[in-house]
This record gives C-alpha cells, structure tokens and sequence, in this order.
C-alpha cells in the first residue's frame, strides 16, 4: 500500500467523542452562540443554508424571516435535525462553524487512539500518504486533528474527503478519491468500522480493514481483515 485513507468516528478517533461531546457542545451552547455571533457576515451564510435546507424538507421546522422569530425557529430547526441525526450539508456547515470557535477557546479537544497516532506518524515516515474521508465536514475533520489530544497532527495529513465528493457507501466515491489523488485502488487501504463503507471501497478496488474499537456497533458476518492496532499494518 502506498497510500491509507482513513474514516475518523469509530477508526482514529472514539465514537463516544463525537455523540458525548461535539453534538452535546453544539445543543448545550447553540443559543448562546447565535445570540453572540447572529449578525456575523461569517454565520449569514450558515443561516442561508439552514433555511434552503428546511424548505426542502417539508417536515423539517421552517425557519421564519421575520426578525423577531428567526433565531428561535433556527434553534428549533438545529435541534430537531440533530435529534433525528439528520447529516445535511446545512446542519454540518453550522456544527463545524461552531467547533471551531470551540476548538480555539480549548473548550474542545480533539481525541485520537493513541495507535492510529503512532500509525500516521509511522506510515508519513515511510514515505506513504495520509488522507481522511468521513461524513464530517472537510472543517470539522480538520479542528479534530488540528486541535488533537496528541497535538497539531494536520502535518500528517496529504488531503481531506466528505461527502461533497459522493456518498461513503457508494462504490463510485471511492473511485472518484483515486482518481483525485492520481493512486491506483489497489494501492489504496481504506479502514473504517463501517461494513457498508468497508464492501464499497472493496467494490472499487481498494484494499480494505475493518476498524475495531471500544464502544462500536456490533459487526455483522463478514470476510475482512479487521483491526484494533493500526501499527501492525505496514505491508
């Protein structure tokens, strides 16, 4: 393998720290952050967004135009989504937005498996390169390696993927990844927790492990490689 493409939730980094502690930082401080930064030229976009999402979903809670509601029915719309898990382009743009702010007051901090540390600083040093591809945002994947438990690791990292690039159970994402970093599939180990993610990246060529972590949903049967200590894999 010349390159490692990487998932973070339930592979780099605990999946408790994402549902433990970014989603809880978004809700328990979403009011408080709207009021601070509402006329912010940075946020009006965000805003924008939420509202064109909302409109696409009927059920969705609208967010009003009219001055007096419209922070309050955004927060209504922001926690409905998040309560449903919904992963739109919208609600991750204004979370990433907000972790930021997070991230440099050292509010938040980001958490890594110490092994997967060790492996990215291993694998750079042999000369491979380290990509990320997760459902968070291109910002966000960068605030949780930038602003790690083991320090600035963005050093490390060849390049970002979300969702913008297709969905991570499409075959075609993955091909679309190859292409883009000029790297055969078969050159290319993905590791992820998720079986679905894990099949399509197969599908496209790539070399696959399954990541095994403490607090992960429980794998169905399958035929992959897994793994628990990403210092054992540099073939």
């Amino acid at each position: 393998m010349k390159v490692i493409l990487l998932d973070i939730e339930g592979t780099t980094t605990p999946i408790s720290f994402v549902h433990d502690t970014l989603f809880p930082y978004v809700l328990s401080t979403l009011d408080e952050f709207l009021k601070a930064h509402w006329t912010d030229p940075e946020l009006q976009p965000h805003i924008q967004a939420l509202k064109d999402q909302a409109l696409k979903d009927q059920d969705a809670p609208q967010i009003s135009n009219d001055p007096a509601e419209a922070r309050e029915s955004l927060i209504a719309n922001v926690q409905w989504q998040m309560k449903l898990d919904k992963k739109t382009g919208a609600l991750k743009g204004l979370q990433g937005y907000m972790w930021r702010f997070g991230y440099r007051s050292g509010k938040l901090q980001g958490v890594m498996f110490d092994d997967a540390v060790e492996a990215i600083r291993q694998w750079t040093s042999e000369g491979k390169q380290v990509y990320i591809y997760s459902s968070g945002s291109v910002e966000a994947q960068k605030l949780i390696f930038g602003y790690s438990d083991h320090g600035n690791l963005l050093q490390y990292i060849s390049g970002h993927y979300d969702t913008k690039v297709g969905a991570k159970t499409s075959t075609d994402s993955y091909r679309k990844i190859a292409e883009d970093i000029q790297a055969k599939p078969e050159n290319i180990l993905f590791i992820s927790d998720n079986i679905r993610e894990i099949e399509a990246a197969d599908k496209a060529g790539m070399q696959v492990v399954v990541s095994v972590r403490p607090g992960n949903a429980p794998l169905p049967l399958h035929s992959f490689a897994e793994s628990s200590d990403f210092t054992t894999l540099h073939k």
